[in-house]
């Protein structure tokens, strides 16, 4: 399983120290259908807790993927549930058009997103 991260998303990972490991173990957790909702489009809603804290306080993460059978995995968006609630409905329908675009994406299409610093993938550090 390859997973990647936008630009913006690792932006603000690296403002919140949210490590690649983390998402690593997010995205294992994903693939085995521990989410907190489907989104529709290939857009999920996962949470991650914030060091030192549980998940309960942590984050709420969307992120790209097509379930079953896909190898690529992208986190889009990233929010600290005590800052807002949840997101709007447009913007649950403009990430579900990029999650989508995403997992259809060829090989030779993702390789240029990571050329170009659109996506970034997350390495596992073992």
């Amino acid at each position: 399983m390859r997973v990647f991260k936008n630009k913006w998303f690792a932006r603000w990972a690296r403002t919140e120290d949210v490590q690649d490991s983390v998402l690593i173990q997010a995205a294992a957790e994903i693939v085995g259908g521990q989410v907190e909702a489907d989104l529709g489009g290939g857009l999920f809603k996962k949470r991650l807790a914030r060091e030192g804290s549980g998940k309960r306080s942590g984050y709420r993460v969307l992120i790209g993927y097509k379930k079953p059978n896909t190898q690529r995995i992208v986190f889009l968006y990233a929010f600290a549930k005590n800052a807002r609630a949840n997101i709007s409905d447009q913007e649950v329908e403009a990430l579900s058009l990029v999650a989508e675009a995403f997992v259809l994406a060829t090989d030779a299409q993702v390789s240029l997103l990571i050329k170009e610093g659109s996506i970034v993938e997350v390495q596992h550090h073992e």
